[in-house]
């Protein structure tokens, strides 16, 4: 039974979770415990790294992408403390997507000879693919830079679903140079995670797991209690 959804987006990003929302969501998906991992961003309303919320664990996290010299992968990191490295970094992440969403939008008006009233708030996404006309791309730290900054404000850190990317096995190559890897995840096609679980036996990695809800809808995927405790213990959450 999974206790523990470690993996969960809020309006603060690209979810449509509030804190408000978010102990009823977790409540009736009959969990113990949350990890809110916004996307670039710390959430502003959580001042510490773990907190309760009406009787919900709720862990602060924070969904960093990291570039490779093969590909661009996601970090989690857990039990956030806002350094000035950390802090730093995701200002000029959200300012970065700013500008990117400015750039965009101009595009798109040239192109249809249109005026667009649109909102820019930090947070903003874009809902188009690579490649694609107005394609504007974004300032994202190389996988070194973004592990030093998250191991100095973060209890753990973590490889975030190794199977959505181009090539996984060198995303689990790079799982062993961290705390954790996202075994439990409820990805769109059958996925077997044995590699993924066997990298973490093998090099003494915390396992984790979660939804990636943006939504709210909790618990497809995540911990169960004995998971969740050895999570805690070692994390020191």
């Amino acid at each position: 039974m999974t206790v523990a959804d470690l993996h969960v987006h809020t309006t603060n990003s690209d979810g449509t979770l509030t804190l408000g929302t978010l102990a009823p969501a977790a409540e009736r998906a009959d969990l113990a415990a949350v990890a809110v991992t916004d996307h670039d961003r710390l959430h502003p309303d959580l001042a510490d790294g773990v907190s309760t919320l009406d009787g919900i664990t709720v862990i602060h996290g924070i969904e960093l992408r990291v570039e490779t010299p093969v590909q661009r992968i996601d970090l989690l990191g857990y039990g956030v403390e806002r350094t000035d490295d950390l802090q730093g970094l995701v200002d000029h992440l959200q300012a970065d997507r700013v500008e990117r969403a400015r750039a965009i939008v101009e595009c798109v008006e040239d192109r249809l000879g249109v005026d667009l009233a649109v909102p820019f708030e930090p947070g903003v996404g874009r809902p188009h693919g690579d490649g694609d006309p107005c394609y504007v791309s974004r300032d994202i730290p190389s996988f070194e830079e973004g592990t030093r900054i998250l191991s100095g404000a973060c209890d753990v850190v973590g490889l975030a679903h190794p199977f959505r990317y181009g090539q996984p096995g060198a995303a689990l190559e790079r799982a062993r140079e961290l705390d954790a890897v996202e075994v439990a995840y409820p990805y769109s096609r059958e996925v077997d995670v044995e590699p993924a679980a066997r990298i973490a036996r093998e090099h003494d990695l915390l396992v984790t797991g979660g939804s990636d809800a943006h939504d709210e809808t909790l618990g497809l995927a995540g911990l169960d209690g004995e998971a969740f405790e050895q999570f805690r213990r070692s994390a020191g959450i």
